[in-house]
């Protein structure tokens, strides 16, 4: 190794790497709030024309189901059919939204030799 060279880090470098650093540590910090805001989040599932609701939070949690007393009679396969349809829906609409919201965190975060 050539005298002064160090391990080919130039100064330009380190700023790039210091750089990255510091957007890392304001994704962590973003993202613990971000976990909090998914956590409080309500996003809704429906299915049967809105017959069938299922309430689910941002990090997929379950919080609710609601069933309209006019669908009841439509039998114990329907019923379930539509439960199993809404869950799917609130669980696409909130890794949906979990992964917009992750990807806004994290944009422009870059690691000086890794992209």
């Amino acid at each position: 190794m050539a005298q002064g060279q160090g391990f080919g880090f130039g100064l330009g470098k380190m700023k790039e790497l210091a750089t990255a650093i510091q957007k890392a540590q304001q994704v962590q910090e973003g993202a613990k709030k971000l976990q909090e805001d998914l956590e409080k989040m309500e996003i809704e599932g429906v299915a049967g024309g809105g017959a069938v609701k299922v309430i689910m939070s941002g990090t997929q949690e379950p919080r609710r189901v609601e069933i309209s007393a006019d669908i009841l009679s439509e039998g114990a396969e329907v019923l379930s059919d539509l439960v199993t349809a809404a869950m799917k829906d609130a669980y696409v609409k909130s890794t949906t939204t979990m992964r917009e919201q992750m990807e806004e965190l994290t944009g422009g975060l870059t690691v000086p030799g890794l992209s």
